[in-house]
């Protein structure tokens, strides 16, 4: 089997393309390339997982000044004419869109050859690039039952998580643990406002501990900040074993992103979201209130971070077992641990001929 994987940008589109593209590998001996632009983490990732990847050159439509849009336009013929040679080169039987820049020109370039597509779908909301080949697309791999609605072939797979969050214990004993993040990256505003809340969780919340990924930017003045506060806690620029951290927390504090949401419910963690505002289509935030909706999340907008919010937030879950507990089983209801091999079949399903649709 061949297949072309389209997109790119950000982890939340290249983690869970190499997780399909290592499934198909696994599962099907695949021959899998990738196809991306010199601007995104792919060309960093891709390369490291042993993957193949071309590049076009193409830039963003939405959210962007006339200027760049302007200039997306007048690349993105060149960009269709680009993937569409490498369609060629490579005669791949399936190509599988995971949004991002690359990901619009390579799909209509294969829609245009009548190949088999796939669009993976990991928000709410689709992305501007999903939802502009959406009604074309031969079968969707999607997060939430209500991204359907965009797409007429579609399939609720989850999104591809690492097999270890399915696997982790729920916490029973030792001190109240937070666990606070906000990507690879960090997030400023999250690193801010527990800086601001670190008195009151001392007071309010006794022998609480917290591990903080703050991302490089700001790890050495929240790092003096704790030291400082004489709160417990571990600082770190990144954590590798994300897993295992998870597994010591009672509570998160993060993002909302489609990768981090869908570790999250593998996990079965309970999170207080503070979405993105700035995410395209406002994903973040979609993506947070359909857990809040469920009962597995408590979301707090970036305007109201303020730190008695925050502390009041915190201290009312952590100390209340009970919910704690129903939130970590309605996280867990979402969860899709077959979600990698779900969307393999997908392909291999379109590969084979079986169905111009799935």
């Amino acid at each position: 089997m061949r297949v072309i994987i389209a997109g790119g940008g950000t982890g939340g589109h290249v983690i869970p393309a190499l997780a399909i593209a290592q499934q198909l590998k696994k599962q099907f001996a695949a021959e899998v390339l990738f196809i991306g632009t010199a601007r995104g983490i792919e060309t960093r990732l891709v390369p490291q997982a042993g993957f193949p990847l071309e590049l076009i050159q193409v830039g963003a439509l939405k959210n962007v000044s006339l200027l760049t849009r302007a200039k997306t336009m007048f690349d993105l013929p060149r960009a269709i004419a680009a993937s569409s040679r490498m369609l060629t080169a490579f005669d791949p039987e399936v190509v599988i869109g995971v949004g991002g820049y690359a990901s619009g020109p390579a799909m209509v370039a294969a829609i245009r050859r009548r190949l088999p597509t796939v669009a993976f779908e990991p928000n709410v909301v689709p992305g501007f690039a999903n939802r502009m080949i959406a009604r074309w697309v031969s079968g969707a791999a999607v997060h939430f039952e209500e991204t359907c609605e965009y797409f007429p072939h579609c399939k609720v797979t989850g999104v591809p998580v690492r097999a270890a969050f399915f696997s982790i214990a729920a916490k029973t004993d030792g001190s109240p643990t937070l666990l606070v993040f906000g990507g690879s990256q960090g997030a400023r505003a999250i690193n801010q406002a527990m800086i601001e809340s670190l008195p009151g969780l001392r007071a309010k919340v006794p022998g609480i501990h917290i591990i903080h990924q703050t991302g490089r930017r700001d790890y050495d003045y929240v790092l003096a900040a704790y030291q400082q506060s004489g709160i417990s806690g571990e600082v770190h620029k990144f954590i590798d074993d994300m897993p295992g951290t998870f597994a010591r927390a009672d509570l998160l504090v993060c993002r909302s992103g489609a990768s981090t949401v869908g570790e999250i419910t593998a996990a079965g963690k309970p999170a207080i979201f503070v979405p993105f505002p700035a995410a395209a289509d406002d994903h973040q935030n979609v993506n947070a209130r359909a857990l809040e909706r469920a009962g597995a999340a408590v979301v707090v907008e970036e305007s109201n971070l303020g730190a008695a919010y925050l502390v009041e937030t915190i201290a009312t879950l952590i100390g209340d077992a009970q919910r704690l507990q129903n939130m970590s089983a309605a996280a867990r209801s979402l969860a899709h641990p077959r979600a990698v091999e779900e969307i393999a079949d997908m392909v291999a399903q379109l590969a084979s001929g079986d169905g111009a649709s799935v």
